[in-house]
């Protein structure tokens, strides 16, 4: 049983996920671990560690039954959001922000799993209920399951990730049959709440969107990123400049060219060539990742693995959208990629979950 267990593991799906990681190493190496004696030069090994970490705690949890995880999401929860008011009132901060747990020598991002988290406990109530439709009071209780830890996380403040919660929730209403004048209903409730979104907003948060709708305004300041951003990816051409060639990441014209803005410096390196295997690569891991949903042995099963696909698309689109001046510059990493010991960890115990599904598939 245990041999056809492991037998059952979806190689594909976690193939793909270190084929992205091994590019992300690889971009992380060209742009900082050629420059000596700084402190960045060692990045691209501490994300191989956490890479290798992560990839064997994805295969330990496809082993483990995902029903037990999902029966005590509340532990979870509530878990999650001790945490998230530990680290607020811990008030440790690093540029500027409050985000990350110490545990003794382990340092982790508390809303990475808050992500987590909240996919589990959507795919938890909606995995019970019955029915055609979901109700108001449904659509209430997941507001408020989600409302709570994401406010959490943009307080310390990191509204890019407080936004990821928000996907989960729309597909899971979606797959749990919304209705139309129900959906009509919260988007004009979101569109009302804009105007109270923006007075809470920090200023700088502020200014990058004012800079995402008059790009030209402030070049030099505000709309500095997105500006070299668009430079280097313009830069790379078709081809690209080639590995370690990147003149706008390796010179720092791009910023944090190995973590969030990593797209933009492997798309000047690798040329419009690399970008598309990049995207092809997720696109082959979204479809995979729809396909053990469909195979799903129960719907709690199902919403676990298409919550955890709708993050990742998110991430993917978001990221990548504002590297182009398509989207507003938000703190979303590029899942698997970015350099980060907790996205990658949590991104890899998400995938371990979606392989349990898989493998207990013909499991009662």
């Amino acid at each position: 049983m245990k041999r056809r267990r492991f037998h059952d593991i979806d190689w594909w799906l976690l193939g793909l996920a270190l084929t992205l990681c091994a590019l992300g190493v690889l971009e992380i190496y060209s742009t900082t671990g050629q420059i000596p004696d700084t402190p960045l030069a060692s990045e691209y090994k501490r994300q191989i560690h956490w890479v290798l970490i992560g990839c064997a705690a994805s295969l330990l949890v496809s082993q483990v039954d995902y029903h037990r995880v999902v029966d005590r999401a509340l532990w979870f929860y509530v878990l999650t959001i001790v945490c998230l008011v530990a680290v607020l009132v811990a008030n440790h901060r690093i540029a500027g922000a409050r985000r990350w747990l110490h545990l003794g020598a382990v340092t982790f991002q508390v809303s990475e799993m808050a992500k987590l988290v909240i996919i589990v406990c959507v795919a938890a109530y909606l995995g019970e209920r019955r029915g055609g439709h979901i109700g108001w009071l449904d659509l209430v209780k997941l507001a408020t399951l989600a409302g709570i830890p994401a406010v959490l996380v943009a307080v310390e403040p990191d509204l890019g990730t407080a936004l990821t919660f928000i996907p989960v929730v729309a597909v899971g209403a979606w797959m749990a049959g919304i209705r139309f004048r129900q959906a009509a209903a919260l988007l004009l409730l979101g569109v009302v709440m804009l105007p109270v979104g923006w007075h809470w907003m920090k200023p700088y948060q502020r200014e990058r969107i004012l800079s995402f709708t008059h790009p030209s305004q402030d070049v030099q300041g505000s709309g500095y990123q997105v500006t070299q951003s668009k430079i280097a990816i313009g830069a790379g051409g078709f081809w690209g400049r080639g590995l370690g060639k990147g003149t706008q990441s390796r010179l720092g014209f791009v910023p944090v060219s190995h973590a969030d803005f990593i797209f933009a410096a492997f798309a000047e390196e690798q040329g419009f060539l690399g970008t598309l295997l990049v995207f092809l690569l997720y696109f082959i891991l979204l479809l995979r990742l729809l396909e053990s949903a469909q195979l799903a042995g129960d719907r709690s099963g199902a919403f676990l693995i298409v919550g955890l696909a709708a993050v990742l698309f998110f991430q993917v689109a978001v990221n990548t959208g504002m590297m182009i001046g398509f989207l507003p510059t938000t703190g979303i990493p590029l899942p698997l990629m970015t350099q980060g010991g907790s996205s990658v960890l949590f991104t890899f115990l998400g995938l371990g979950l979606a392989m349990a599904v898989r493998v207990q598939r013909f499991v009662n």
